[in-house]
């Protein structure tokens, strides 16, 4: 009989790996009865669900003028957090990569860009607004430094994963390293780099709208009063203009990458 080469089985079953998923499963039945998690509870959830979506139909539209606004604020916030944070995480990704830095370099960056991906905006933007005062500007920090520690870490590591033999025939030449990094380095990852930017931008569109529920600007101010007034029907309004401000984001991100690539 012929045998069956063990690479026929990728995901073999082991004592290690039975005990891992049998701990799993007994945290999770834990965690579930700890935070009175159950199925029960979810489906009479079910009724003020309906209640609630009933009382924010149909949309209220009359204060278009008002939605208009905040949405255009949290464009603006979106695309200069991400202009911003992009900016900052190019030369960042370059100094955390392991393959053209040295470490006493490179672990101190990667101590700032984990630093900056610790928190999220919505907590960074509680601070800001504590810092700074209410705003705009406070939403823009915030989105700043989450865009640095997700896209410097993407940065860094498409370098890493660059082959070394153009480097390294660029600096047999005698060239710069801003040389190095122009004529060896971004040629490999430029395609990279621009679709990392362009979901940054997607991302931050979205976070936009959530750091202005603790004041930090946009539409998420207006849509944490409107439910604190009840209003539920301009509720669903804000709700559907996000979504279609979301949705016109992607296509104009989807847009730009096809034209760059």
């Amino acid at each position: 009989m012929k045998s069956i080469p063990s690479t026929a089985y990728p995901f073999r079953a082991s004592w290690p790996a039975r005990i891992g998923w049998a701990a799993l499963l007994l945290y999770t039945l834990y965690a579930m009865a700890s935070l009175d998690f159950n199925l029960g509870r979810f489906i009479s959830g079910f009724g003020n669900g309906a209640l609630f979506l009933g009382r924010m139909w149909p949309p209220e539209f009359t204060r278009w003028q008002l939605l208009v606004e905040d949405l255009v604020e949290s464009l603006q916030i979106a695309v200069l957090a991400s202009a911003i944070g992009v900016t900052l995480s190019l030369p960042l990704g370059m100094l955390a990569a392991r393959n053209l830095m040295p470490a006493w370099v490179t672990w101190p960056v990667r101590g700032l860009i984990v630093l900056c991906r610790s928190f999220h905006p919505v907590i960074t933007a509680i601070l800001f607004v504590k810092a700074i005062g209410f705003g705009a500007a406070a939403g823009i920090a915030a989105l700043v430094l989450f865009s640095i520690g997700f896209i410097a870490k993407l940065f860094a590591e498409a370098i890493e994963e660059i082959s070394l033999k153009p480097v390294e025939a660029i600096r047999a030449t005698g060239a710069s390293f801003p040389n190095v990094v122009i004529f060896a380095v971004m040629p490999q990852v430029f395609g990279r780099f621009l679709n990392f930017s362009t979901y940054q931008i997607e991302v931050n569109l979205r976070n936009s709208t959530m750091v202005g529920i603790v004041g930090a600007g946009g539409i998420g101010g207006t849509l944490f009063a409107a439910f604190q007034r009840f209003d539920y029907d301009f509720v669903a309004a804000i709700l559907l203009s996000i979504i279609a401000l979301i949705m016109v984001g992607e296509a104009l991100t989807d847009r730009v990458r096809t034209l760059f690539q």
